[in-house]
């Protein structure tokens, strides 16, 4: 059994609740529950009361550029689903949190600060026996006042990698070793799709993002375990400049919240365009 949050030695473990937390404050006109997942159809076979749905491609992202949304596509988000600034949103999803966290980092983009993950995700929430329900919530729409998209404090793009890796600075690719080495250009279990060239960006450590959660409950492990894995293990420290990627920025998300929010690192960015955009790149720089 995993240890409270509070004892397992987070920089910031507030920005974790449990699921009991979950279960005795969903109801609080101040909390919002978010299940964001891969699977859009999980949310329809049922989710926590209260809970509204956040689609990854159709509500975060920009429809027709591969970009996100803006200020006025955020503040529309945000007057549907009944959340103003001082509401805290709690985040929950499937694949232990892997889009929960991107939910997350795209939500902090905007600032919106006021926000925690339910940490063991949808699976536990179901291993619990907790209850579920098909009906979807209407709360009065709000007015939210988005500020314009923060690009620069936790998203790197292409140029700011490149230069990143030529001066041997240290980043953090969480796709599997298959993918890492270029054998595979897809997650196992997926398509071969997205890239023309397999490998890695050169330079980056190879730490599978899976390494960050208990098998037995998808919660986070506690922080001891979490720097031997990145500091003892692979040389990180918290005074380093990071940067994440995996294939297009979902994975490497929930591996920037272990190092932002866990492990307390100053300066960690996430490389959205991942190996998506690496990969099909003329004239960059790759390792096998």
């Amino acid at each position: 059994m995993s240890t409270t949050i509070e004892e397992r030695g987070y920089a910031n473990a507030d920005v974790l609740v449990s699921t009991d937390w979950v279960a005795a404050h969903k109801d609080e006109p101040g909390v919002r529950l978010v299940e964001s997942n891969e699977d859009p159809l999980l949310y329809a076979s049922g989710h926590i009361p209260g809970a509204i749905q956040v689609d990854w491609t159709h509500d975060l992202n920009d429809q027709l550029r591969r970009d996100y949304l803006n200020a006025e596509g955020f503040a529309a988000l945000m007057a549907r689903i009944g959340v103003t600034p001082e509401t805290l949103v709690v985040f929950y999803g499937d694949k232990n949190n892997w889009w929960a966290t991107y939910a997350f980092w795209v939500f902090q983009l905007f600032g919106h600060t006021n926000a925690k993950i339910m940490d063991g995700g949808r699976a536990k929430w179901l291993a619990e026996r907790r209850e579920l329900t098909r009906e979807i919530p209407e709360y009065p729409e709000t007015a939210y006042p988005a500020p314009e998209r923060d690009d620069t404090a936790i998203r790197a793009f292409r140029d700011q990698v490149l230069a990143h890796s030529q001066a041997n600075k240290p980043m953090v690719d969480v796709r599997s070793p298959a993918e890492f080495s270029g054998e595979k250009l897809h997650m196992p279990d997926y398509p071969q799709e997205g890239a023309l060239r397999g490998g890695h960006i050169p330079g980056a450590k190879n730490v599978p993002w899976a390494s960050a959660v208990n098998t037995d409950d998808g919660t986070f492990k506690p922080a001891d375990e979490l720097r031997r894995i990145y500091e003892q293990e692979q040389g990180l420290n918290t005074d380093d400049d990071v940067i994440t990627y995996c294939r297009i920025g979902e994975r490497s998300s929930h591996t920037w919240f272990v190092l932002k929010y866990l492990l307390g690192y100053s300066n960690v960015r996430n490389y959205d365009g991942s190996w998506t955009e690496w990969g099909n790149l003329v004239n960059v720089p790759i390792e096998r």
